[in-house]
């Protein structure tokens, strides 16, 4: 797993491992799972929040979904009403790596397991699942694009994520990882955007003017992205490579019509999914079937194949 922090050297499984978490298990399905995301005006949120209640909801629970808004104190108090109103589990997109292991371990000490879905936090052994893309494998995906884009040579410039988000420092090290290689194909500079479009619009804007012969731009994800290619445009700029992340059916949409060169989608229903089953597996059962760590590969969506994509997932 290269997308981890904290205080562990536990290598993450692949999906599929025969590891397990134990639990008293032995129930029947039923009771309220909690779902918890960043907010929902992005639509890979939005896809992690629809995919896993339709998933609780056809394994019998009741849900509930609520965004915390990148806000770890909101996210806190919607912790403690999961607990006050009796959730049976709780499936997090957490709000900072740090700042949600306090919340994290109050699930736990109330006896309600949490599976985190997208963003790990910097301790194990308090989650019972922590399932993420694998963000390294698809920052190399995305960076090996960027590379064919530019030919792998000219002047680029980054668009990072939330630094408190150790996925936004994982993407950033796969895109160099690969793009280091060719030293001809120059970072003039690197801003972060917060993993937010117009904050990606605003900073696109400044990096143009200070830069104003660059090839191409390279995001952390795609609503980023999606910021820089407006920015591209209004300064009348053509023919500068974008790449994102995530495969947002909005960066698809970019990418069909030539605006975009390439985004490395992460399967954020699968993740979603995952993380119910798991839970419906370890209150039935006892145990999940699977170790806390969690990677699922990205896919590499170009021109070339973007109709073989829907929400975040392969059609």
């Amino acid at each position: 797993m290269t997308a981890c922090g904290g205080d562990s050297d536990e290598p993450a499984a692949s999906v599929g491992s025969s590891d397990s978490t134990s639990s008293a298990g032995g129930g029947e399905a039923g009771g309220l799972i909690a779902i918890i995301t960043p907010s929902p005006d992005n639509p890979f949120f939005k896809a992690e929040g629809d995919a896993a209640a339709a998933k609780a909801k056809e394994l019998g629970y009741e849900t509930s979904i609520s965004s915390h808004d990148d806000d770890p104190n909101k996210q806190s108090e919607l912790i403690d009403t999961a607990i006050s109103r009796g959730a049976v589990a709780i499936v997090l997109d957490n709000a900072g790596a740090d700042a949600s292991i306090g919340p994290v371990q109050k699930a736990k000490d109330a006896g309600i397991p949490v599976f985190l879905i997208d963003r790990e936090i910097n301790q194990t052994g308090i989650a019972t699942s922590q399932i993420v893309s694998n963000n390294s494998q698809g920052a190399q995906l995305a960076g090996q694009a960027f590379v064919e884009a530019t030919g792998g040579k000219g002047n680029y410039v980054e668009l990072t994520g939330k630094e408190s988000d150790t996925n936004a420092g994982v993407r950033s090290q796969g895109f160099a990882d690969v793009i280091s290689q060719y030293p001809d194909l120059v970072k003039v500079a690197s801003e972060t955007a917060n993993w937010d479009q117009q904050e990606g619009f605003a900073k696109m804007e400044t990096l143009i003017q200070r830069n104003p012969d660059i090839v191409g731009v390279i995001a952390g994800n795609d609503t980023m992205a999606l910021g820089a290619v407006a920015a591209l445009k209004a300064a009348g700029k053509t023919g500068v490579k974008v790449v994102g992340f995530d495969g947002s059916p909005d960066a698809i949409a970019a990418i069909k019509a030539g605006e975009m060169y390439a985004t490395a989608l992460q399967p954020a229903a699968l993740g979603a999914q995952m993380a119910v089953e798991q839970a419906h597996a370890l209150i039935t059962d006892g145990e999940t079937g699977q170790p806390e760590k969690q990677s699922i590969d990205c896919e590499l969506v170009t021109a070339e194949n973007a109709d073989q994509f829907g929400v975040f997932a392969k059609l």
